[in-house]
């Protein structure tokens, strides 16, 4: 990870670059006393002031009762395709995203990245990855915002063990819990829905 530059802190909230273009580690500022407390997860005028100008129009919220249990990889395609905005509200994840973009001089690399309750961390995911997450720890929620709409006609996949990405899941292939539809995505030689 890219250490944040020095205005990487927009209005209580740090924006951090990650290896691969347009993914950022985002980390809101809590402020505590002895009742709990009080955070600003999102704030749009934060955000705008870093430059990442962004329409959130739908909050998912996932909960994954055993460790071991993998999400993905997903994506949506245009018109349709999503910006999302990642976080664990109890519970801890390795939260992937990996990069779609035929253009990019990244495309097929990924990022792994700890998500969890205790670290407070947010992962942004820009339009062109596959995203996807497996559990570390029992009843893990998860919540992100979206910037378009689920569409069930452009909702796609990408293998999540495939070999030529490599990542390097916690879960092995025949202890990972999937859902069928997860098991059947294609690898990303076989992929045809991806992005410029």
């Amino acid at each position: 990870m890219k250490k944040p530059s020095p205005d990487a802190r927009q209005g209580g909230c740090l924006f951090e670059d990650l290896e691969l273009p347009g993914l950022k580690l985002v980390t809101p500022r809590k402020f505590g006393d002895e009742r709990g407390f009080f955070c600003e997860t999102h704030n749009e005028k934060t955000w705008a002031n870093a430059g990442l100008n962004f329409d959130f129009v739908q909050d998912n919220h996932s909960l994954s009762r055993d460790v071991g249990t993998v999400r993905g990889l997903h994506f949506q395609t245009a018109p349709f395709a999503q910006d999302k905005l990642v976080r664990v509200i109890s519970g801890r994840i390795l939260d992937v995203a990996v990069d779609l973009r035929r253009s990019s001089p990244t495309f097929g690399r990924h990022v792994v990245v700890e998500l969890s309750k205790e670290n407070w961390r947010q992962l942004f995911i820009p339009i062109g990855f596959a995203h996807g997450f497996v559990t570390l720890e029992p009843d893990t929620e998860v919540i992100y915002k979206v910037t378009n709409f689920y569409s069930p006609q452009h909702d796609c996949g990408l293998a999540w063990d495939d070999p030529d990405i490599g990542i390097a899941w916690p879960a092995a292939a025949e202890s990972a819990v999937l859902s069928d539809k997860d098991r059947k995505w294609p690898r990303l030689r076989d992929l045809t829905e991806v992005f410029a």
